[in-house]
């Protein structure tokens, strides 16, 4: 039996010219500074995005992290969405790693307005930890993959900007909000003083994040990024799957959109199913059932088809460079059968 497997697209495996990418890299000792591989992969990253510098990180977790780290202190507040990755799926490590306040604001899909972080602002006063960081996440993923518009960004990053707050986007999918809305990189990252992309995600590395800056924002952050161990030695082996993905592997994803909108508008005809394909705007498609996530996700894993529950009552599928669109349609006829079961 055959396993579509849609529970995210950081299941995807090297294609076989990024093997060989892989296994012809040029290495060194990064943390020393001269693996060449991953020179290459930071200076095309900041080139991409148009910013002055890059550091290759293991994760986009520790991408994240380092970025509060490096713009905060203990004691500072960060604002963000209640339901974004740095502070729903990154395990506390803004409290843990840099001894800061979350200030959550409630998005809608994880977008939020300038007018929403307003009143959160905190008065010059002793009482009060000082506001120092905005982060946005573009494509967001308990969003349902939604997209910032740049006109959303701008309006945000320009009241941080008037209120001396500094921007930080984590742009795990960044290259799917690209790719969907027609907006280059370079363009959405314009608006902040720090940027992560993964390239382990839909790009199909097998490891992989950047984070991006200015070129001191970097150096500070080079340090940070030792001092959680993820300074690594002959990383060019790893860096030459991320820099083949990057190059090659950007404009397919496309491919992954449309096969997301395939799968939405067909789950939208299953009885129980709520789903609003219009919100499908990437490759992450999540939708409710009237039974169980949990129970529906084993059913299907039983017959091949891999989901992930998550919510009681939520699902989510994600496609991929591991998924065609033959998968699609397969995966479409045992979902009908499956999720239709599991509605009471």
């Amino acid at each position: 039996m055959k396993i579509i497997d849609l529970r995210s697209d950081t299941i995807t495996q090297p294609t076989e010219a990024m093997r060989l990418a892989m296994a012809n890299a040029a290495v060194g000792d990064d943390v020393l500074g001269d693996d060449p591989t991953v020179t290459a992969l930071e200076q095309e990253t900041a080139r991409v995005l148009g910013t002055q510098a890059a550091l290759f990180l293991p994760s986009g977790t520790m991408a994240n992290q380092v970025a509060v780290r490096t713009h905060t202190t203990p004691g500072d507040e960060v604002l963000l969405d209640a339901n974004s990755h740095v502070y729903y799926y990154e395990a506390g490590g803004i409290a843990a790693l840099s001894g800061v306040m979350p200030r959550c604001v409630d998005g809608h899909r994880g977008i939020f307005t300038a007018s929403q972080l307003r009143p959160l602002l905190r008065p010059s006063d002793v009482h009060f930890p000082p506001t120092r960081l905005l982060c946005v996440e573009n494509t967001h993923n308990r969003g349902g993959g939604s997209i910032w518009s740049f006109a959303q960004i701008q309006e945000v990053c320009q009241f941080a900007q008037t209120h001396q707050i500094a921007r930080h986007l984590d742009g795990a999918r960044l290259w799917n909000a690209s790719i969907a809305s027609g907006v280059p990189e370079s363009e959405f990252a314009s608006c902040f003083d720090s940027i992560s992309v993964c390239f382990s995600k839909g790009l199909g590395a097998p490891i992989g994040s950047c984070l991006a800056g200015t070129t001191d924002f970097i150096q500070r952050a080079r340090r940070f990024r030792k001092q959680l161990g993820g300074g690594m030695r002959q990383a060019g082996i790893v860096a030459a799957g991320a820099l083949h993905a990057l190059r090659f592997h950007r404009e397919r994803l496309a491919t992954d959109h449309s096969n997301a909108r395939l799968l939405a508008e067909s789950l939208q005809e299953i009885p129980g199913v709520q789903i609003n394909p219009a919100e499908v705007e990437t490759n992450l498609v999540r939708f409710d059932i009237e039974g169980s996530a949990p129970q529906a996700a084993q059913r299907l894993s039983q017959v091949g088809v891999l989901m992930l529950a998550t919510g009681p009552s939520t699902l989510r599928a994600v496609t991929s460079l591991m998924v065609d669109r033959d998968d699609i349609q397969t995966a479409i006829v045992i979902a009908q059968k499956v999720l239709a079961k599991s509605c009471p």
